[in-house]
């Protein structure tokens, strides 16, 4: 095999594998944290991070005066990288055992579980670079980082479409870790085969006029391009998830149009044509930020297409103006380093700073601004401001363009944190808001989850204990609640919200509330009443439902509850693994026989109808659908129930039978999730 052929190979493989892992362990970790996009964002910074020390690494290892030790040592590497095989075999270990935070849980997984493997992969395009550079020096190697890049691409690609919907989680795991062995073989064989080329000072004796170092300036510009460029990709996964879903084809896609800038931009000065890119980015960088602001009426596709065509076109900006600032391939190792480290402020940036700086979402028109302004201070280092102040107006137009993009970003980002409300949290599973308002029936209080409406009280003491929202008495849970007429009713809530749902407890029932994240309890017993007025007796517990619900029954806990309400996928962050055949198991054994369970679907993005009649199936038990429209007279708002029961009396009488409405599309085959395979995909609404 040709020596160019090797590297190719190695360089290609490597970057495949990079990023084909980054989707599917971010698959495994998200139902198990809350399904929030908050996952991709920490996944996304240790990759980063790991990114970071592996171009570390390569550079320390292309610096050295002799490549037989480089050879040795990486060899050495890849082989003690191989014990992590098959990754994730022992993720299960890592899951979560209370609330909070869970970001250091996630990191540490990742260490534990794909961090070798990883670091290894990471060091793998700038080091075999720099040796191919050593071995070939007439060549240029900048084309092989837009081969690494095409690699990263066509990984993400194939994720979402060939390999997500086919292959189930196990399969996924033990045929990465085969590729990743054979990798390490040919990277290992590369390696091998270029131990006696010439130490790297000789090669470098060679250059007719050796290359200046790069500048402060230089370094601080590499360093700002990146980071903006890394935290628009974050920003945006996180704006669009928000507005969408949390899928990983909604993750794919912004990281794949951030590696397609990558791969124009460095493979010829052709595909960045800098006033075309500056006038769009002056155009799109207003758009996005008001669609941002105008989520819930702007369809799907509009948003995806805004978010996305912004995307591309401030990261080609950013990458572009990278690949015209790349020093000589001498310095291609600091280069990459300065990149990856730009890369990972950015990650640390939107996943650790700015949960806790912002209340709002206000990275995304900060990256917006940071990357036109970038932008224009890239081209005036050229000379383009002496062009503006001669009238040239084929670079005034572009570089105006420019600004007005960053600073319209700038004001959006002060407007959305001046916006009026009662309370503002935010943490790892989102922003919450407090708000008031008033409708035909009077003055209340609404409680919002980015977007999407979480429940609200009236203020007047004659409607403080009315269920309103999704919850009334027109809704699913409601026809249930009231025909279920037992004594001493045990009710287990997945999701608390405002707690609308006590309002419908009777004197001796139990109302017993799941919820995962700690600022909805401060919330809901703070600005919200709803569990104080209700007469039945109510405890809130925090964690993931499915955890607590597990260890309960571990420890004696069965047949405890009459009624289970799963009421956590009316917002976009869908926790996959309440619906899967496994927690259906699991709901069996802890309800009572006859028991109920009641699964809110309400959903703007998501048709879950087909899921929630797969775990019918799976149970054995008959479904049933209530669907009811908005009632202004009682509060209530559009919604969606399914009942799922064994118990066919309970169905069959009066109140029940009169109101169950028909399946939207009952020709539809039901779809049965389980721990395993669970594609958000198939039910996606376009």
């Amino acid at each position: 095999m040709k020596p160019a052929l090797r590297f190719r190979i190695a360089i290609f493989l490597g970057a495949f594998l990079l990023f084909q892992v980054q989707p599917m362990v971010g698959r495994l970790l998200l139902p198990w944290f809350g399904g929030g996009p908050a996952i991709w964002t920490d996944c996304m910074l240790f990759f980063q991070v790991l990114l970071l020390a592996g171009y570390a690494y390569a550079h320390w290892l292309g610096s050295r005066r002799s490549t037989r030790l480089g050879v040795a040592v990486h060899i050495g590497l890849l082989a003690a990288s191989l014990v992590f095989l098959p990754i994730t075999r022992h993720a299960g270990a890592w899951k979560p055992l209370a609330s909070g935070d869970p970001s250091g849980r996630i990191l540490l997984l990742l260490v534990a579980t794909v961090g070798g493997p990883y670091f290894m992969l990471s060091a793998t395009a700038p080091l075999l670079q720099r040796w191919y550079s050593l071995s070939r020096p007439g060549d240029s190697p900048w084309r092989l980082y837009a081969l690494s890049n095409l690699g990263s691409f066509l990984a993400l690609l194939s994720y979402p479409f060939a390999v997500e919907p086919y292959l189930r989680l196990r399969t996924q795991v033990w045929v990465w870790s085969a590729l990743y062995a054979g990798f390490a073989a040919v990277c290992g064989w590369t390696a091998w085969r270029i131990r006696g080329v010439t130490p790297a000072a000789e090669a470098e004796d060679r250059e007719t006029s050796p290359a200046p170092r790069p500048r402060f300036w230089s370094v601080a510009l590499w360093l700002g391009l990146s980071a903006s460029g890394s935290t628009l990709l974050l920003a945006s996964t996180n704006q669009i998830s928000q507005g969408v879903a949390v899928i990983p084809f909604l993750w794919v896609a912004p990281l794949s149009l951030y590696l397609l800038t990558f791969i124009l931009a460095f493979d010829h000065e052709r595909w960045y044509r800098r006033p075309l890119f500056a006038v769009a980015a002056g155009v799109l960088a207003p758009a996005a930020c008001a669609v941002a602001g105008l989520a819930l009426v702007v369809p799907v596709w509009g948003q995806l297409g805004v978010h996305l065509s912004t995307l591309f076109v401030l990261c080609m900006v950013c990458h572009g103006e990278l690949a015209l600032a790349r020093p000589n391939p001498r310095y291609l190792t600091v280069f990459y380093l300065s990149i990856a480290a730009g890369g990972a402020l950015g990650g640390l940036f939107v996943a650790l700073a700015a949960p806790r700086l912002f209340v709002e979402f206000s990275e995304y028109p900060i990256a917006l601004a940071a990357a036109c302004l970038l932008g224009f201070a890239g081209w005036l280092r050229t000379g383009a401001l002496g062009q503006w102040t001669a009238r040239n107006f084929a670079v005034r137009v572009p570089l105006m363009a420019l600004l007005i993009g960053g600073v319209t970003a700038l004001a959006a980002t002060v407007a959305s944190s001046n916006r009026p409300a009662l309370v503002d949290l935010r943490n790892f599973y989102g922003v919450l808001r407090v708000t008031e308002r008033a409708d035909l029936n009077g003055p209340l209080r609404q409680l919002t989850h980015g977007r999407v409406k979480h429940g609200f009280q009236y203020l007047r003491d004659s409607q403080r204990t009315w269920p309103t929202c999704y919850y009334g008495p027109h809704s699913g849970a409601g026809i249930a609640l009231n025909a279920l007429a037992s004594r001493n009713r045990r009710v287990a809530v997945i999701g608390l919200g405002t707690g609308t749902l006590a309002a419908w407890g009777h004197p001796g029932d139990t109302f017993r509330f799941y919820e995962i994240d700690s600022n909805v309890e401060t919330i809901a017993t703070t600005w919200f009443s709803f569990l104080r007025d209700s007469k039945a007796q109510t405890k809130t517990v925090l964690g993931d439902a499915r955890v607590l619900l597990e260890r309960e029954l571990a420890s004696g806990h069965s047949g405890d509850f009459d009624v289970i309400a799963v009421d956590a996928f009316s917002g976009d962050a869908i926790p996959t693994h309440l619906l899967t055949a496994e927690c259906g198991d699991l709901y069996r054994r802890r309800l009572a026989p006859g028991g109920l369970l009641l699964l809110h679907i309400s959903n703007r993005s998501l048709d879950l109808e087909p899921v929630a009649r797969g775990l019918a199936r799976r149970l054995g038990w008959k479904a049933v659908l209530f669907v009811s429209g908005p009632h202004d007279e009682t509060g209530e708002l559009s919604s969606k129930w399914v009942l799922v029961t064994a118990n066919s009396a309970f169905l069959e009488q009066p109140g029940i039978a009169d109101r169950v409405s028909a399946w939207s599309d009952p020709k539809r085959s039901p779809i049965t999730w389980t721990d395993d395979f669970a594609s958000l995909w198939h039910v996606l609404r376009f």
